[in-house]
């Protein structure tokens, strides 16, 4: 454990880990109806935006202060669909059972089932009101990343 912990962290301070993706800094959702995708995020995440103007709101989110934007459909590239599409991006979550009752006492809608992927991995996804997918985890690797980095 002790030498695994060492590895990650050479690994986690090594230049080759910082040539090209550095970490997600921001994902963006969009939604017809910006307003009541605004107040749903914030009744669902139990914050306020940090920035708001017309059209778009972001919230910073998790141990990194990840940014969550919500857009306004209209400002939407061309090649958006209007059906779930893409990729799903994971959040970590401490008690996933929790987050799966609060989406779906939200109103958002099972993606994909709870599914355990094995060795404490365990994923879920939902559709939120507006036709988004987001996904939530359990995921002991970024837990190990977190005690490392923060000194935890």
């Amino acid at each position: 454990m002790q030498k695994d912990r060492i590895q990650i962290t050479e690994h986690l301070t090594s230049m080759e880990n910082k040539k090209v993706l550095r970490g997600v800094s921001t994902i963006n959702f969009y939604a017809t109806d910006h307003s009541k995708a605004v107040r749903w995020y914030a009744e669902f995440l139990e914050m306020e935006p940090y920035f708001s103007v017309a059209g778009y709101a972001e919230f910073r989110l998790g141990d990194y202060q990840q940014e969550l934007g919500i857009i306004d459909s209209k400002f939407a590239p061309n090649h958006i669909t209007d059906k779930p599409a893409g990729a799903t991006i994971y959040w970590h979550v401490d008690d996933l059972q929790k987050i799966i009752d609060k989406l779906i006492s939200l109103g958002a809608t099972i993606y994909q089932e709870k599914t355990d992927r094995g060795n404490g991995f365990i994923t879920a996804s939902f559709l939120d009101p507006f036709g988004n997918i987001l996904g939530i985890m359990t995921n002991p690797h970024y837990i190990e990343i977190y005690k490392i980095t923060s000194g935890a």
